[in-house]
């Protein structure tokens, strides 16, 4: 499914302007596959600038993505500030979980699709703009839209060359090659020499649903390959929430998994162990 998703990704990143809208589940890699059509496109050469639609207040993002003037509201008194739009200017901009924008935001960004053009916060001038936009969600716009929680006009100008990343529960294929990716990785950042996985950590992975998909198996492997002591993974250290704990009757079950929390209870455990 992920070759089709690059074949189809390389196609889009041939078109300068077109917005790309890529929808999927928390952790499949939306912003990688951002990074990559920027990458792969004309605009290359110039800024990629990302932000997280859903980690701002509506002033705050509106004052992000189109900058302010100055003694435009309370703190812009000494000076004004370029946005992200003039930043980007002829490279790409990632709206990141787009769904979380307001309303009155979204019809803001529909101005800049359309006339390809806006105004800073509290400015008069239009200042004209080249960007080509590529936002993400992880909710199911179409069902927003019903809702009047999103613009219609917006989802069909955002919808231009639309991409769809499955989740890792629908691409099993995929898992044992990203693990052994990321235990390499790890291996380098933890100077650790983890070079086998068994059956039995093979089985575990590959039957988990992983409801966090890429980011929480990368998670998965980073806490494993710390904890090791030896070249291969264990299966006390493949810690996958309460679901699996239980499925494995593990007692014992932990339900906090920060790289912390683990941490504490293993060097607990060694301690009674020596």
């Amino acid at each position: 499914e992920m070759k089709k998703v690059f074949e189809h990704v390389k196609i889009i990143a041939k078109s300068q302007s077109s917005t790309v809208l890529i929808q999927g589940e928390s952790g499949t890699g939306k912003e990688l596959i951002a990074n990559y059509i920027h990458t792969m496109s004309s605009r290359s050469n110039y800024r990629f600038v990302d932000i997280n639609c859903a980690a701002l207040t509506d002033n705050l993002l509106e004052a992000e993505l189109f900058g302010y003037e100055k003694g435009s509201f309370t703190g812009a008194s000494t000076t004004g500030k370029s946005g992200l739009f003039e930043v980007a200017q002829r490279g790409s901009i990632f709206l990141d979980e787009i769904g979380e924008m307001s309303i009155s935001l979204q019809a803001k960004l529909l101005r800049v699709l359309q006339e390809k053009r806006f105004k800073r916060v509290g400015g008069i001038d239009d200042i004209d703009v080249d960007v080509r936009i590529i936002a993400s969600t992880n909710r199911n716009l179409e069902e927003e839209v019903e809702k009047g929680q999103f613009r219609k006009d917006l989802y069909y100008r955002l919808k231009v060359l639309p991409v769809y990343l499955y989740p890792l529960r629908e691409r099993k294929d995929d898992i044992m090659p990203l693990a052994k990716s990321f235990i390499h990785k790890f291996n380098n950042e933890f100077k650790k020499k983890v070079n086998t996985i068994t059956s039995e950590i093979e089985d575990i992975l590959v039957s988990y649903e992983w409801p966090g998909n890429v980011r929480e198996l990368k998670n998965v492997v980073e806490r494993a390959v710390l904890l090791s002591n030896s070249n291969s993974l264990s299966a006390e250290h493949i810690l996958l929430g309460n679901e699996f704990s239980k499925k494995n009757g593990d007692d014992d079950a932990v339900t906090d998994l920060s790289i912390s929390a683990i941490e504490k209870k293993h060097i607990t455990k060694i301690l009674k162990e020596t």
